[in-house]
């Protein structure tokens, strides 16, 4: 990454932190991979019962992998007869990993899920979250933020699930219906009630989509 761009990151980060603060939720800020997994494992003692959605910078800084060798009863690990086995799985866990389709700098959350095992977790059930974020999905307000979910998001997890969407072939969002749409639930996260339910790892890398 550019010595410039790293160094406007670290200042923003701070920011996006405090943002977070008024909302009842806690930020936490890693300058690299190595220190974000660090971070990450410190938030969660070893036995808990795990779950996650399908977050691609989890992968990215090494905490899919962390979890499914270590000491923790993870969703990864199980074998379940149904997808809504393991949904619930996660649903009722102690800890639930993740990440955000985008953040605004004053620390409102935003995600959009197909399925929506993953932003129902987020909004409730889990005991704690912990989201690996990327400074990449950092947007001005909420509108920049939607944008950000709709428009690079979206389409990147198309391509990645291979879904039968106008946004795998054309590469941008076109506001479809098709039955195969990831964007069936769109969640804005502004305040937690729950103290210390909600954790943002913000890490000055690119991740994720």
């Amino acid at each position: 990454m550019n010595e410039n761009i790293f160094k406007r990151n670290e200042k923003l980060a701070k920011k996006v932190i405090e943002g977070l603060k008024s909302r009842n939720m806690t930020g936490y800020y890693a300058s690299s991979k190595e220190e974000a997994l660090k971070i990450a494992l410190d938030l969660i003692p070893e036995g808990s019962k795990v779950g996650k959605g399908g977050a691609q910078s989890v992968v990215d800084i090494g905490l899919d992998a962390a979890l499914k060798s270590g000491n923790y009863d993870y969703v990864a690990n199980r074998s379940f007869e149904t997808n809504k086995e393991g949904y619930m799985f996660s649903y009722m866990s102690d800890v639930f990993i993740g990440s955000t389709n985008a953040i605004t700098e004053d620390g409102i959350l935003v995600n959009i899920d197909g399925t929506s095992n993953r932003v129902s977790a987020y909004a409730y059930g889990p005991d704690k979250l912990i989201l690996i974020v990327g400074m990449n999905k950092v947007a001005k307000d909420v509108d920049d933020a939607m944008k950000r979910a709709r428009n690079i998001a979206a389409p990147a997890n198309a391509q990645r699930f291979d879904v039968k969407t106008p946004c795998n072939v054309n590469g941008t969002c076109a506001n479809c219906k098709s039955p195969d749409t990831i964007c069936c639930q769109f969640l804005i996260t502004r305040f937690s009630r729950q103290t210390d339910r909600i954790h943002v790892i913000l890490v000055n890398d690119n991740l994720g989509f």
